[in-house]
């Protein structure tokens, strides 16, 4: 499968929102989201909201560098939302995040926190926070998650991307316990054709698209590989072939939230 394009990320922040919106209609946003703890849904809904506000207004400005975040990282006056007012609120974030990367357009040079200065980056960013996102606040209200095979697969080719970069080995120096010989993890999604590897054997991490045999394979849906990565369940369920203890340490050392 292809990598989504501009539009069609930026269509797919809309999406994701509103199947939130829809997932946590009527809903207790008390409720505890185990997969971000000490956060409840509402919490969880303030933070993705005024992440998708501060991702245009980086986007709008062409913001040569970070913007204020404190707004959705201190989520301590949200503890007792109100669904009927955080579901028109959430919405209108994602149209007006889509807007303006649409109108900014792919190449547009701006601040990022990784190499590429680009918007592309946002479209791309925020299409899959707000898809895991989605996946948290579901999954806490003991809800269905299903995600379409086109935005898992490019879900997870982003954080392939994202967890490979070579300044992450800086940023999260424990990474690079998981470098030695024979370390590789394989991924294999049961639904369709998509399968990763992983190479821990350099000096960096790197990774691919391939059938190859690893010391470590999985076997999953898409689904359940997207949420296995993004540490939002555990390998429990799922076919694990050769080294466990080497799959379970790779999902502890690189868990995303």
């Amino acid at each position: 499968m292809a990598r989504m394009d501009h539009d069609r990320l930026c269509a797919e922040i809309v999406t994701q929102t509103e199947l939130l919106v829809s997932t946590v209609k009527d809903a207790d946003m008390t409720v505890p989201v185990p997969s971000c703890p000490g956060w409840n849904v509402g919490q969880l809904l303030r933070h993705l909201g005024g992440g998708q506000r501060w991702a245009a207004d980086t986007v709008r400005t062409r913001a040569a560098e970070p913007l204020p975040d404190d707004h959705f990282r201190d989520l301590s006056p949200y503890a007792d939302e109100d669904a009927a007012v955080l579901a028109p609120w959430l919405a209108e974030g994602a149209v007006r995040l889509a807007g303006a990367l649409r109108e900014a357009g792919p190449e547009a040079e701006l601040w990022t926190p990784v190499p590429g200065r680009t918007v592309s980056f946002y479209a791309r960013r925020f299409a899959h926070e707000t898809l895991i996102h989605r996946a948290d606040a579901t999954l806490a209200l003991g809800q269905e998650f299903t995600v379409g095979r086109d935005v898992a697969v490019d879900a997870l080719d982003e954080w392939m991307e994202l967890g490979s970069l070579p300044m992450m080995l800086d940023i999260k120096p424990e990474l690079r316990e998981l470098l030695g010989p024979g370390r590789t993890v394989h991924l294999h999604a049961t639904d369709t054709s998509a399968e990763w590897l992983v190479d821990l054997t350099g000096d960096v991490i790197e990774w691919r698209r391939a059938h190859e045999k690893a010391a470590a394979a999985v076997r999953g849906t898409l689904t359940e590989l997207l949420l296995l990565v993004y540490g939002r369940r555990s390998p429990a369920g799922l076919e694990v072939f050769g080294d466990g203890e080497l799959l379970d340490f790779w999902l502890e050392r690189v868990a995303f939230r």
